[in-house]
Protein backbone atom coordinates (compact mmCIF):
# COMPACT_ATOMS: atom_id res chain seq x y z
CA UNK A 1 0.00 0.00 0.00
CA UNK A 2 0.96 3.34 -0.84
CA UNK A 3 0.93 5.22 2.25
CA UNK A 4 1.41 8.82 0.72
CA UNK A 5 -1.74 8.11 -0.89
CA UNK A 6 -3.18 7.12 2.28
CA UNK A 7 -2.32 9.87 4.13
CA UNK A 8 -3.39 12.22 1.12
CA UNK A 9 -6.77 11.15 1.42
CA UNK A 10 -6.88 11.16 5.32
CA UNK A 11 -5.33 15.05 5.49
CA UNK A 12 -8.40 16.76 5.17
CA UNK A 13 -10.77 14.76 7.47
CA UNK A 14 -8.15 14.57 10.19
CA UNK A 15 -9.24 17.59 12.17
CA UNK A 16 -12.37 15.81 12.18
CA UNK A 17 -11.58 12.40 13.15
CA UNK A 18 -9.34 13.42 15.90
CA UNK A 19 -12.38 14.95 17.32
CA UNK A 20 -14.80 11.94 16.41
CA UNK A 21 -17.66 11.77 18.32
CA UNK A 22 -18.84 15.29 18.61
CA UNK A 23 -22.00 15.97 16.62
CA UNK A 24 -20.80 19.42 15.26
CA UNK A 25 -17.80 17.87 14.31
CA UNK A 26 -19.58 14.65 12.32
CA UNK A 27 -21.53 17.27 10.77
CA UNK A 28 -18.13 19.34 9.44
CA UNK A 29 -16.62 16.25 8.43
CA UNK A 30 -20.05 15.62 6.29
CA UNK A 31 -19.43 18.59 4.89
CA UNK A 32 -15.70 18.37 4.30
CA UNK A 33 -16.56 14.89 2.65
CA UNK A 34 -19.37 16.31 0.02
CA UNK A 35 -16.10 17.99 -1.59
CA UNK A 36 -14.87 14.49 -2.27
CA UNK A 37 -17.71 13.19 -3.54
CA UNK A 38 -18.82 9.56 -3.21
CA UNK A 39 -18.92 8.25 0.34
CA UNK A 40 -15.61 9.95 1.45
CA UNK A 41 -16.33 11.24 4.85
CA UNK A 42 -17.78 7.53 5.78
CA UNK A 43 -14.78 5.73 4.05
CA UNK A 44 -12.20 8.03 6.24
CA UNK A 45 -13.83 7.31 9.15
CA UNK A 46 -13.62 3.49 8.46
CA UNK A 47 -9.90 3.85 7.86
CA UNK A 48 -9.22 5.91 10.55
CA UNK A 49 -11.35 3.50 12.76
CA UNK A 50 -9.31 0.72 12.24
CA UNK A 51 -6.21 3.27 12.30
CA UNK A 52 -6.91 5.26 15.62
CA UNK A 53 -6.47 2.75 18.05
CA UNK A 54 -2.46 2.25 16.59
CA UNK A 55 -1.97 5.74 16.28
CA UNK A 56 -3.71 6.70 19.80
CA UNK A 57 -0.76 3.99 21.40
CA UNK A 58 1.99 5.49 19.94
CA UNK A 59 2.99 9.19 20.99
CA UNK A 60 4.85 10.43 17.63
CA UNK A 61 1.88 9.31 15.60
CA UNK A 62 -0.50 11.08 17.63
CA UNK A 63 1.56 13.92 17.71
CA UNK A 64 2.28 13.63 14.01
CA UNK A 65 -1.77 13.28 13.40
CA UNK A 66 -2.15 16.47 15.76
CA UNK A 67 0.58 18.38 13.83
CA UNK A 68 -1.19 17.48 10.41
CA UNK A 69 -4.48 18.73 11.92
CA UNK A 70 -3.84 21.88 12.94
CA UNK A 71 -1.38 22.94 9.65
CA UNK A 72 -2.60 20.56 6.42
CA UNK A 73 0.20 22.34 4.56
CA UNK A 74 2.91 21.73 6.58
CA UNK A 75 5.27 19.47 4.81
CA UNK A 76 7.40 18.12 7.39
CA UNK A 77 4.22 17.51 9.65
CA UNK A 78 2.58 15.46 6.30
CA UNK A 79 6.26 13.52 6.64
CA UNK A 80 6.24 12.73 9.68
CA UNK A 81 2.74 11.16 9.86
CA UNK A 82 3.53 9.55 6.40
CA UNK A 83 6.61 7.67 8.49
CA UNK A 84 4.41 7.03 11.48
CA UNK A 85 1.59 5.29 9.13
CA UNK A 86 4.35 3.12 7.20
CA UNK A 87 5.53 1.84 10.25
CA UNK A 88 2.36 1.19 11.58
CA UNK A 89 1.20 -0.52 8.60
CA UNK A 90 4.69 -2.68 8.83
CA UNK A 91 4.56 -3.45 12.30
CA UNK A 92 1.09 -4.89 12.11
CA UNK A 93 0.54 -6.99 8.69
CA UNK A 94 -3.73 -7.29 9.96
CA UNK A 95 -3.92 -3.93 9.95
CA UNK A 96 -2.43 -3.66 6.40
CA UNK A 97 -4.53 -5.60 4.98
CA UNK A 98 -7.19 -4.22 5.99
CA UNK A 99 -6.42 -0.88 5.20
CA UNK A 100 -6.08 -2.39 2.07
CA UNK A 101 -8.92 -3.83 2.14
CA UNK A 102 -10.99 -0.39 2.96
CA UNK A 103 -8.71 1.67 0.56
CA UNK A 104 -9.54 -0.43 -2.06
CA UNK A 105 -13.37 -0.79 -1.68
CA UNK A 106 -13.22 3.61 -1.46
CA UNK A 107 -11.34 3.83 -4.83
CA UNK A 108 -14.13 1.25 -5.90
CA UNK A 109 -17.12 3.99 -4.65
CA UNK A 110 -15.00 7.08 -6.09
CA UNK A 111 -14.26 8.11 -2.76
CA UNK A 112 -10.51 7.93 -3.46
CA UNK A 113 -9.12 8.61 -6.69
CA UNK A 114 -5.51 7.90 -7.99
CA UNK A 115 -4.06 10.94 -10.08
CA UNK A 116 -0.85 11.88 -11.03
CA UNK A 117 0.29 14.80 -12.69
CA UNK A 118 3.62 14.14 -14.52
CA UNK A 119 5.64 17.13 -16.48
CA UNK A 120 5.96 20.31 -16.12
CA UNK A 121 3.12 22.27 -16.09
CA UNK A 122 1.13 19.44 -15.51
CA UNK A 123 -2.25 19.45 -14.29
CA UNK A 124 -4.04 16.27 -12.72
CA UNK A 125 -7.59 16.53 -11.84
CA UNK A 126 -9.58 13.58 -9.31
CA UNK A 127 -12.85 14.98 -10.30
CA UNK A 128 -15.30 17.24 -11.91
CA UNK A 129 -13.18 20.91 -11.94
CA UNK A 130 -15.86 22.37 -14.28
CA UNK A 131 -16.21 26.17 -13.42
CA UNK A 132 -12.72 26.47 -11.41
CA UNK A 133 -9.54 27.98 -13.58
CA UNK A 134 -6.39 25.93 -13.57
CA UNK A 135 -3.47 27.58 -14.01
CA UNK A 136 0.04 26.04 -14.95
CA UNK A 137 2.16 28.93 -14.88
CA UNK A 138 1.71 30.59 -18.11
CA UNK A 139 1.10 33.83 -18.27
CA UNK A 140 -2.23 33.65 -19.66
CA UNK A 141 -5.30 35.31 -19.06
CA UNK A 142 -9.05 34.42 -20.21
CA UNK A 143 -9.14 33.73 -24.30
CA UNK A 144 -5.97 36.17 -24.87
CA UNK A 145 -2.10 34.76 -24.44
CA UNK A 146 0.43 36.69 -23.43
CA UNK A 147 3.75 35.98 -24.57
CA UNK A 148 7.09 36.75 -22.53
CA UNK A 149 9.16 35.47 -24.88
CA UNK A 150 10.27 37.46 -27.89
Amino acid sequence: MDVSILTTFLVPFLPYLLKAGEKATEEAGKKVGEKFGGDAWEKAKSLWAKLSPKVEAKAAAIEAASDVAKDPEDKDALAALRLQLKKLLNEDSTLASEIVHLFEEAKQTGSVSNVIASGERAVALGSNASGNTISTGDNVTHNQSKTTNP
